[in-house]
């Protein structure tokens, strides 16, 4: 299965293990609760979906990646203890706790979350001295003579033989008290993941187009070739990072990143004319609604390739736009809950302890581990806000307005900087509408763009909020499942092309 159904069966799973019935016991038994073995190729998103199954269920979560633990760490250190037998003492040996088993009840304090998730990576490639242990492990639920406190739900991970030469095969008796799940590179589900992550859409344009580079593992005489999803995020984060200063990247850095010589120059070529494209078409102006018939006709007259590469293009800067509003949103939304509060305790309650409340607050969430990148953002957002009302509120005499009229009056410049935000980008969409339809009408390539929107969660949720006629018009007007249909089928002529030999070159 995909690494998203993946993620739904575990959860399913957790939640099945820490149901309780009426005299709060487990309906489901610890020693009943099969540990999760998620095997599949590196890369593919194995450890970040336990970080965001352990925030979306709101439990703990301890991981390890196994390979860089001894048996003494795993299993930890014998020392003699004396017993008595029978009236006479003998030396025992016992052992100190394992480390493993001790980071748990350590994320139990800091947190105070008593349930979570016990993550082994890396399962079948221990060492051999450690290999019984982590059978023991897997069977038993314990490291040594310790067993994982009770509410918390071991998944393990490891990758097939194929891409490991250090794993080890389980044998029968082992399988036979795990839940496996194989899971496999999708890059249709990836592809969901990356517009939520702000993936670079010169990225996600060209795997749109190459679809066969997403995930490639191959073996040749000169050592392994690769291409994984983890080096295409990477890779992104450095061309933004590159963008940034403005640097340029070529096919060596492409490499570093993307370890297939054929990839890393195809993509490397297809991101030169990415850009070559925005300045030629002058993406900008269309975002402001700008274009010239000259612009019309020349794209017109481009190749397919092209026409999808200018529409990704559009669709990358909205992408952006659509997530700056969603964070702005939120921001505004989390905002808005403190003013409430600030405004039914104003006779008693100052700026400066609303901003402790908002620093507790959102401390709980960290120490929890609760918080993804973006909800960080919207909370440091938040603090700042409250913080920058303190510094122009304390010790100082407000005229005509008190301490929260003067927060409600800035927070109304934030909630209206949103507003004018929002109906910015309604019409930079509205304009990016226009002309697509005045380059190529109701045509497979507004079917793209269609499809891009759809699969977009951001674009998503601003058109549920803000509405978009030209959107609701295409999406039902379009008939486009079948339309989709045929702009697929162009799309893999266009990689047929290309595995002929025929790659991106100027036009």
């Amino acid at each position: 299965m995909n690494i998203k159904r993946a993620k739904q069966e575990i959860k399913n799973s957790i939640e099945a293990y820490l149901a309780k019935d009426e005299f709060g016991e487990y309906k489901i038994p610890a020693v009943r609760q099969r540990p999760v073995l998620l095997m599949g190729p590196p890369g593919v998103g194995k450890t970040q979906i336990m970080e965001q199954i352990a925030r979306e269920c709101k439990i703990g979560l301890v991981a390890y990646t196994i390979t860089h633990h001894t048996r003494q760490s795993a299993v930890g250190l014998p020392f003699i203890k004396e017993k008595v037998y029978g009236g006479q003492t003998y030396s025992v040996t016992e052992y100190t706790m394992s480390e493993i088993i001790a980071s748990v009840y350590e994320k139990i304090e800091q947190t105070g979350i008593k349930e979570g998730i016990l993550f082994i990576d890396e399962i079948n490639c221990v060492s051999e001295t450690l290999a019984p242990t982590m059978l023991q492990f897997l069977q038993g639920k314990t490291f040594g003579n310790q067993k994982v406190p009770e509410g918390w739900i071991i998944v393990a991970a490891g990758n097939p033989p194929e891409y490991n030469k250090s794993v080890r095969e389980f044998d029968v008796v082992t399988l036979d008290r795990l839940k496996k799940i194989d899971v496999e590179a999708d890059f249709e589900v990836w592809k969901e993941y990356a517009y939520q992550q702000g993936i670079h859409p010169a990225v996600i344009s060209y795997l749109e187009l190459r679809k066969q580079n997403f995930y490639r593992v191959e073996t040749t005489v000169d050592g392994k070739r690769f291409a994984t999803a983890r080096g295409w995020e990477d890779l992104s984060q450095l061309i933004q990072a590159y963008e940034a200063i403005g640097t340029k990247m070529d096919r060596e850095v492409v490499f570093q990143y993307i370890q297939h010589p054929m990839i890393a120059k195809d993509f490397a070529g297809y991101l030169e004319l990415y850009y070559k494209y925005r300045t030629d078409y002058g993406v900008e102006d269309i975002l402001n609604g700008k274009w010239s018939p000259t612009t019309l006709q020349k794209i017109r007259s481009a190749a397919l390739d092209e026409h999808l590469s200018i529409v990704s293009l559009l669709n990358g800067k909205l992408s952006e736009l659509f997530r700056e509003c969603y964070e702005t949103d939120a921001f505004v939304s989390k905002l808005y809950e403190y003013m409430l509060t600030y405004r039914e305790e104003r006779d008693h309650v100052t700026a400066e302890e609303i901003l402790q409340k908002i620093v507790s607050d959102r401390e709980a969430l960290e120490r929890a581990e609760m918080l993804n990148r973006a909800e960080s953002r919207m909370w440091k957002r938040v603090t700042a806000f409250m913080e920058n009302v303190v510094k122009h509120t304390k010790g100082n005499f407000l005229i005509d307005m008190d301490a929260y009229e003067y927060t409600k009056e800035r927070f109304g410049e934030e909630a209206g900087a949103l507003e004018t935000k929002t109906e910015e980008v309604k019409e930079i969409l509205q304009n990016v509408f226009d002309f697509l339809e005045d380059a190529f009408g109701e045509s497979q390539e507004m079917v793209f763009f269609i499809t891009e929107l759809n699969a977009n969660s951001y674009s998503m949720w601003f058109i549920k909020e803000n509405g978009s006629d030209s959107y609701y018009r295409y999406n039902k007007g379009l008939l486009f499942e079948e339309r989709q249909k045929v702009i697929l089928a162009d799309m893999d002529a266009a990689e047929n092309a290309m595995d002929r030999g025929i790659h991106f070159t100027e036009k």
